[in-house]
C-alpha cells in the first residue's frame, strides 16, 4: 500500500486552515461579543468566567496550532527541499542504501504539490545530474538514478560501454574490489568482483560500478523522445532503469525514458546514512557531503 503523503499533506493543511479562518470570522468575534456581554452585565468580572467565554473548542484550537507548521512543512517539501532514503542499491557506489538525501524541487521548476503541474520554469536536466522522479510504471513509487540521455539524444550501451550521441563515456579504472552483492557462501563468492570506473559525464565526474562476471546485455541503442530522459544507475548490473522494460505491450522506445511530468527534483546532498532505523542502529553522519 503507498500513501500519497503530498495528497494527505495538503488536505490537513486545507482543513486546518479552515479551522483556522473559521474562527476569525465566526468563533472569535462571538466569543468577543460573550465577554462584552458579561462584563456588561456585572459590576464585578470573574477570571474563571472570563478564560470560559474565552476558550476556543477543541478542533479549532487544534487547527489554528498545527496550520502554521503544516504550512511551512508544506512549502518547504513542494518548492525548496525534500528528503528522501535511498531503498536499494542501484546507485552504488555514489549512494548506499540507507543513505537520506535531499532533493531540490526547483532546480527544474516549480510545481504544484500532488498535479505536479510545473507552473514556473527554472531550468532542465543536464548530462550527469543524479535525479529523483516517479517510476513510470507505478508513479506512485519515487526512483532515483543518474540522467544520460537528453531529449535528442542517442544513447548505446554495449560490451560494459556506454556511449552518448556516438561518443564513448570517458571512463578511468580506480580499483578493483570484492562483490559485496554476492551472497555468503556463494560458490562463486571469492571470485566475485567489481571495477570501479570514475566516468566524466556532462559536468559531473562521478563513480560506476561493473561486474566482471556478470552477464554482458546484449548491445541497444535508444533515442530519447522530445520531453523525456533517460536514466541509469551507477550501479550498472544491479539497476532497473532505462535500458530494460517490463511492458510488452507499451512501445519499446517510451519504456524507462522518464517523461518531464514525472520528475520530483535533483538530488544534491547525503546528510545521513541510518540502513536500519532503530535504537540499537544509530544514525551516522560520516558520508555526509554533496552528490556528485
Amino acid at each position: 500500500m503507498h500513501i500519497n503523503f503530498p495528497l494527505l499533506l495538503v488536505i490537513a493543511v486545507a482543513v486546518t486552515g479552515l479551522l483556522a479562518l473559521l474562527d476569525f470570522i465566526w468563533f472569535a468575534p462571538r466569543r468577543r461579543r460573550a465577554m462584552a456581554a458579561y462584563e456588561a452585565g456585572v459590576e464585578v468580572t470573574d477570571a474563571g468566567t472570563l478564560e470560559r467565554l474565552n476558550k476556543e473548542p477543541l478542533l479549532v484550537e487544534y487547527g489554528k496550532s498545527f496550520f502554521p507548521v503544516l504550512a511551512v512543512v508544506l512549502i518547504l517539501r513542494s518548492f525548496l527541499v525534500e528528503p528522501f532514503q535511498i531503498p536499494s542499491g542501484s546507485m552504488k557506489p555514489t549512494l548506499e542504501i540507507g543513505d537520506f538525501i535531499l532533493v531540490n524541487k526547483f532546480s527544474y521548476g516549480i510545481r504544484l504539490p500532488v498535479l505536479e503541474t510545473k507552473i514556473i520554469p527554472v531550468g532542465d536536466p543536464q548530462r550527469g545530474d543524479v535525479m529523483v522522479f516517479r517510476y513510470p510504471n507505478d508513479p506512485r513509487i519515487n526512483y532515483i538514478k543518474r540522467v544520460v540521455g537528453l531529449p535528442g539524444d542517442v544513447v548505446r550501451y554495449a560490451d560494459k560501454q556506454l556511449f552518448v550521441n556516438g561518443t564513448p563515456v570517458e571512463r578511468e579504472l580506480l580499483r578493483t574490489v570484492g562483490d559485496d552483492e554476492v551472497p555468503a557462501g556463494h560458490p562463486l563468492q571469492a571470485l566475485a568482483t567489481v571495477d570501479i570506473y570514475l566516468e566524466e559525464l556532462g559536468e559531473a565526474s562521478h563513480e560506476a560500478r561493473y561486474k566482471r562476471l556478470s552477464q554482458t546485455p546484449a548491445a541497444h541503442e535508444w533515442t530519447v523522445p522530445d520531453g523525456h530522459y533517460f536514466m541509469i544507475g551507477d550501479n550498472r548490473d544491479n539497476s532497473n532503469d532505462s535500458r530494460y522494460w517490463s511492458a510488452p505491450d507499451m512501445p519499446r522506445e517510451l519504456w524507462g525514458m522518464v517523461p518531464d511530468n514525472y520528475i520530483v527534483g535533483k538530488a544534491f546532498a547525503i546528510w545521513m546514512h541510518w540502513p536500519e532505523p532503530k535504537l540499537s542502529n544509530l544514525p551516522s553522519f560520516a558520508r555526509a557531503g554533496l552528490i556528485d
